[in-house]
């Protein structure tokens, strides 16, 4: 069996196993923090709860694109780094609307960068960030740990390196009521931390509640054998997710399914936000809801 096809069945049997314990409602395993756990028995159904980055909308202000976002049924506003200075503002777009804000896409912080000195700097940036985040409400704030252009440790150092920081920077953002959530991207934009077992393995050896995870269909797409397996190896873990198509245009402008990775969100029962991070071909004042019904559709079809 090549690579490949040893990956896909390992996701595929990892997968058929998480999708079990979630069914019956057991933790995988005796000895997994609680929020590792499947979702038990009883718990809320997941639910399909549609964001868009702030900069994807058309609009001369946050609040006028709030209102877009409210009228085309959208849940939540993902937001960009820059809020130190907006949370008067923030607070003022989504007030009354029932738009909440999902995430903040906040970026690169260093922190696996050879220079101890550096990944001090980027770990006190973002924990500063967080106090703003908690206070317009955020989910969680996105932190990318590496991106190919930067220079970084050796993947087996910058994995220890950041389980033994990221405790600190977790303790920070829960105590200001949101967390910090790594995102995995494709080997094309980052070689460290391209799959969400991976993320999931970090988060679960950190073992802090101020610290999560994200997926992203674009990234997933190129590292991913299974949308579902990947999702179901992030478990609890897993706090926001990103939307996008193959070619990272809308959902529903290629062929670029995401009935399964929906039907991976269900098993585990998600309750946080799906975040439009693409760009539209066409008009976006058009093509965006008609990509909210199109992903409408998707999650119906992602029966389980």
């Amino acid at each position: 069996m090549d690579r490949r096809g040893f990956l896909k069945s390992s996701a595929l049997a990892a997968g058929a196993a998480a999708g079990v314990y979630a069914l019956a409602g057991r933790a995988p395993a005796q000895d997994a923090p609680a929020s590792a756990a499947a979702p038990e028995a009883g718990n809320k159904p997941a639910v399909l709860k549609i964001s868009s980055q702030e900069t994807r909308v058309p609009g001369k202000s946050l609040r006028e694109k709030v209102e877009k976002l409210q009228k085309w049924g959208a849940a939540g506003v993902e937001l960009s780094a820059n809020i130190k200075d907006r949370v008067a503002e923030i607070k003022e777009a989504v007030k009354g609307t029932g738009i909440a804000i999902s995430a903040v896409c906040a970026g690169y912080f260093q922190l696996i960068d050879p220079d101890e000195a550096k990944r001090k700097a980027g770990a006190q940036r973002l924990k500063e960030l967080c106090g703003p985040a908690g206070e317009v409400g955020s989910t969680g704030v996105i932190m990318v740990p590496a991106f190919n252009p930067h220079p970084q440790l050796p993947p087996k150092e910058a994995r220890k390196v950041l389980v033994d920081i990221l405790p600190e920077i977790g303790e920070a953002a829960h105590k200001a009521g949101t967390r910090v959530l790594m995102e995995p991207l494709n080997r094309g934009e980052a070689f460290f931390l391209r799959q969400l077992a991976d993320a999931a393995s970090i988060c679960r050896d950190v073992n802090s509640p101020g610290i999560g995870m994200m997926g992203d269909f674009y990234h997933m797409f190129k590292e991913e054998t299974s949308d579902r397996g990947a999702f179901l190896s992030a478990g609890a873990y897993l706090r926001h997710v990103h939307l996008a198509s193959r070619l990272r245009n809308l959902p529903g402008q290629d062929d670029r399914s995401f009935v399964d990775g929906f039907r991976g969100l269900k098993m585990i029962g998600y309750q946080d936000f799906c975040s439009l991070e693409c760009k539209p071909k066409g008009d976006a004042d058009t093509e965006i809801p008609k990509s909210f019904r199109f992903l409408e559709q998707q999650w119906k079809e992602a029966t389980i």
